[in-house]
């Protein structure tokens, strides 16, 4: 896998992306999933997606398991966004991981959403050692997040 690695979804990604997108805004996570907004770099205007935050020793993270994406793109560019369930809005910054830290965060990230996004990980699981962890940690970014005051 390479640090370019950017997965384009699929209709049925479409499909299911759109009913998530649906239920948060009525309130309901599936899962934990919440709705990322995020600025275009480009167009400045806000660009959402359904993301699985990640709670890892009283740190939050977000996994883009496509790999380089408009949102991780769009991210880099902001440095933070808006989690979103519901009404209740969360404004947070970001600063991306370095790969040498993404194993413990990627297998946890596997153990609790493995069911929705292990098909994008190419058969490294949960049970992956870290060597081979870290051998994909480019084509997976990771963001720690903040809330913002």
């Amino acid at each position: 896998m390479t640090e370019l690695r950017n997965l384009k979804p699929s209709k049925f990604d479409r499909i299911f992306n759109g009913l998530a997108k649906r239920l948060t805004k009525l309130g309901i996570g599936l899962a934990g999933s919440q709705i990322l907004a995020v600025r275009g770099r480009k167009s400045g205007e806000w660009r959402t997606t359904p993301v699985n935050p990640l709670t890892l020793h009283g740190e939050r993270y977000l996994v883009a398991p496509r790999g380089h994406t408009q949102w991780v793109r769009n991210m880099r560019a902001a440095g933070g966004g808006e989690l979103r369930l519901g009404r209740r809005v969360e404004p947070f910054t970001a600063v991306e991981v370095e790969d040498g830290v993404k194993p413990e965060i990627l297998r946890l990230y596997l153990k609790k959403w493995a069911w929705e996004v292990g098909r994008f990980f190419d058969g490294v699981d949960a049970q992956s050692s870290d060597e081979k962890l870290l051998e994909i940690a480019p084509g997976f970014p990771v963001f720690r997040i903040s809330a913002r005051g």
